[in-house]
């Protein structure tokens, strides 16, 4: 297992970054959710916020009641001796996707480029469990992965104007859901009718680092009876 190697960076006046990781990998997350657990504990209610990403932790906290030494000293404390988290703390969710070309118009130019059938593309993508590493880009978008390398593609040269909520899409090895409409330079390959952002979630987003994402294929008539919108607002660039 990769281990950790701590390194803190200064990002603004009451916030570090704490890298302990130097490249993507999906054992990383055991380490940073235990960092994570001993951070909070560590700094109570000193700690304003804590953001994890791939390989890093933002951490913001009150500088009225810490300087940046005392600061970095809890850091020190609360990582010492780290240990990953083996049992999972996330919730596992399981996403219907409808895989069409008219919701997702990067599926059969993907499958073309990759040189197998829409529907092998389509087992691979959602046969795969993804784990959530991040939050970022728009309120509730979560950063998934890893795509296995067969399916990675690169984002588009030119980004769409306006993506529908619900856009299921691959970029490199990490795969997203759009949760509003954005814009976006994502591969698209269907479209969810789960929400994943509303004002009433914890957090306003469904999604959270830490938990794991299944997507589950879905015909057209199923996708509309969960509520899905099958408007087709993008076209292939």
């Amino acid at each position: 297992m990769n281990k950790p190697h701590l390194r803190i960076e200064v990002a603004t006046i009451d916030s570090f970054i704490l890298r302990l990781f130097d490249r993507i990998d999906e054992d990383n997350m055991p380490w940073l959710m235990a960092a994570g657990t001993r951070l909070r504990q560590g700094f109570g209610e000193h700690l304003v916020d804590l953001v994890p990403s791939y390989t890093t932790l933002l951490l913001h906290y009150d500088l009225h009641h810490l300087d940046p030494r005392q600061a970095r000293e809890r850091i020190a404390e609360a990582l010492h001796d780290l240990q990953p988290e083996h049992h999972a703390n996330g919730r596992c969710h399981r996403i219907p996707t409808w895989y069409d070309p008219q919701v997702g118009p990067d599926l059969e130019p993907l499958a073309q480029r990759k040189g197998m059938p829409v529907a092998e593309l389509i087992k691979r993508h959602s046969q795969r469990e993804y784990q959530v590493f991040a939050l970022g880009f728009t309120p509730g978008f979560a950063f998934m992965g890893l795509v296995e390398e067969a399916l990675a593609s690169p984002r588009l040269a030119t980004p769409r104007k306006r993506i529908a909520p619900g856009s299921v899409g691959i970029a490199e090895r990490q795969t997203a859901i759009y949760p509003v409409a954005s814009p976006g330079g994502w591969n698209l390959l269907g479209r969810t009718p789960t929400c994943l952002f509303d004002l009433k979630l914890e957090g306003y987003s469904l999604l959270k680092a830490g938990d794991r994402v299944h997507f589950e294929p879905v015909d057209h008539a199923e996708f509309v009876r969960l509520g899905g919108d099958d408007t087709p607002l993008e076209t292939p660039q």
